[in-house]
């Protein structure tokens, strides 16, 4: 008896610790989005589910249950398309083809170019090819001469303009040349760079590496030793790299245990950073501004029109701050990860344009000049890498190409220009600019009745659809065709470079018009007023229930 009054007891003075816990696990969850982007190993569990099937010639052109004259004009659409392919691109064509079997990233942005079940034919027929010889101005030119207006960006790396880059890298190079490969040791310039990126970031030592992947690893075990917590947090759809911690959903191999991915632009994610005691650092991407709680947008993805964009940069200012203040009250250090944003934005970076200020930044891309290169500015208390009352407690990070002086050399370029007149010019007015630009443009498409609209956060754009279709991703081809160079994702994200003028943007303008006008004619955004997004979807479901469990 004396046991059941003790074990009673027991459970009693357990019960309010047992509570709290269940309160905030709840709490945790509601931090969530509710998607799949949000729920990381849901989504690598649905992931393994999802069977592959492809559709045949018939089906490809008519998989939205269009009338079969709709489905004519479709592929007759398709292989006038495939033949001015042939026609325009034969050489970087057939040098894609003669490398892709022993470059496996071809290999994958080719696969994952399209939604897969319409992969193959569009492979085996569409054939831009993946080589340019040239780059100038804003444009590119292919191994078969064709002249683009570039609207890769180079990942990001062209905020200034190709021939700016080139000049880094040639001038910088000639800087460095006596010291040529000499690592370990610092060429003089890297006191330079060091000097103006403490300027720029406001904050007291810096950190260099190869890669922003790299330099957003460093930043995340810096906190985390210094911290002594355990936990990440990221947000639904951002991305920092592609290194487990950050990418905890599909495209990682294994479970990232030590991440929490919160909602975005929600109270719910603050009440998680305000209550949990193992958070070592949160981590913001602000690109996610243009699509809050959205993966990056690809077309691979693109199975019917419901990608939305949109930028407020009032409620996005107004969202930092608030994680800015909770991340001050609780002792957690707040990284900017402007790896791709930075330099784009305004010259001081996010922090300028946003005027919130971040305890780490990484930078990467375009501060290397052209060349690669990652780097971490941080407070002095979180940059330090080891204690001096525990000299075996450090916290390692080099790399053998850290500070190599090609490398110093182009960004001492880089930050040098970045204070010349011209290119301060170029920052100003920027958003006026680009989102009069963006305004003008979807003002043509509408009064055209074309089901297409773009969204903009500066110089980064996307472009969303209007009217339900499963065949939106076709745009990316009728595009390259009309001259305009695209990265592998398609028309999920476009990086104009800050040179464009009024004339090239027309230019740009004019080829997109053409393009949606064109795949208009052909019968793409046919719709007979039934078809729904949702009704896509559900059907989308049904067709991989059925292949999952007939395997057909």
């Amino acid at each position: 008896m004396e046991d059941a009054w003790m074990l009673a007891g027991l459970g009693v003075m357990a019960l309010p610790g047992l509570v709290l816990k269940v309160k905030r696990r709840l709490e945790l969850s509601k931090g969530k989005h509710p998607s799949l982007a949000g729920h990381s190993k849901m989504s690598r569990r649905v992931a393994r589910l999802l069977p592959f099937y492809e559709y045949d010639e018939g089906t490809f052109f008519r998989s939205d249950d269009a009338p079969s004259e709709v489905a004519a004009r479709r592929r007759a659409g398709f292989f006038r398309l495939a033949d001015a392919y042939r026609e325009r691109f034969p050489l970087s064509a057939a040098q894609t083809a003669a490398v892709r079997d022993g470059v496996s990233d071809l290999q994958f942005t080719g696969a994952y170019r399209v939604p897969f079940q319409y992969s193959r034919l569009v492979r085996s027929h569409l054939q831009g090819g993946s080589f340019v010889a040239a780059s100038q101005g804003v444009s590119v030119t292919d191994l078969d001469g064709n002249v683009f207006y570039d609207l890769t960006g180079s990942y990001g790396v062209n905020v200034f303009g190709y021939d700016f880059y080139k000049s880094c890298m040639a001038r910088g190079s000639a800087r460095v040349e006596a010291l040529g490969p000499v690592l370990g040791a610092y060429h003089p310039l890297l006191a330079y760079n060091v000097k103006r990126l403490q300027a720029i970031s406001g904050l007291d030592e810096v950190s260099f590496h190869m890669s922003g992947t790299e330099a957003v690893m460093q930043a995340v075990r810096l906190a985390r030793y210094h911290t002594r917590r355990t936990h990440l947090v990221r947000f639904c759809g951002a991305y920092h790299g592609w290194w487990g911690d950050v990418q905890p959903g599909v495209g990682n191999p294994v479970a990232a245990e030590q991440t929490y991915t919160l909602k975005d632009m929600h109270p719910d994610a603050l009440r998680v950073l305000r209550r949990r005691k193992d958070i070592a650092c949160v981590l913001i991407n602000p690109l996610q501004a243009l699509h809050p709680n959205g993966s990056a947008p690809g077309d691979s993805s693109l199975v019917d029109s419901s990608r939305r964009a949109a930028f407020d940069r009032v409620a996005y200012t107004a969202w930092l701050k608030a994680v800015r203040e909770v991340c001050t009250e609780r002792g957690i250090p707040l990284i900017f990860d402007e790896v791709f944003v930075g330099f784009r934005l305004a010259p001081g970076g996010a922090q300028e344009y946003f005027g919130v200020k971040a305890d780490m930044v990484t930078y990467g891309k375009t501060l290397g000049g052209g060349l690669p290169v990652g780097v971490v500015c941080g407070r002095a208390d979180l940059m330090r890498r080891y204690r001096d009352d525990r000299p075996a407690d450090i916290c390692f990070a080099r790399g053998t190409f850290n500070s190599h002086p090609h490398v110093m050399g182009a960004m001492a370029e880089f930050l040098e220009r970045l204070e010349t007149p011209g290119v301060q010019a170029m920052y100003e007015g920027l958003d006026d600019i680009w989102n009069g630009r963006a305004a003008r443009l979807n003002a043509r498409l509408a009064a055209e009745r074309l089901p297409v609209q773009v969204a903009n956060l500066s110089t980064i754009w996307t472009v969303s659809y209007t009217c339900p279709s499963r065949y939106n991703w076709m745009l990316q081809y009728y595009l390259r065709l009309e001259g305009l160079a695209l990265s592998w994702v398609g028309t999920g994200r476009f990086i104009f470079s800050l040179n464009y003028g009024d004339a090239d943007f027309e230019a740009v303008a004019d080829r997109f018009v053409a393009a949606a006008r064109q795949m208009e004619q052909d019968g793409w955004w046919w719709h007979d007023g039934r078809l729904t997004d949702k009704g896509i979807r559900r059907r989308i479901l049904k067709e991989m229930v059925r292949h999952r469990f007939s395997g057909k």
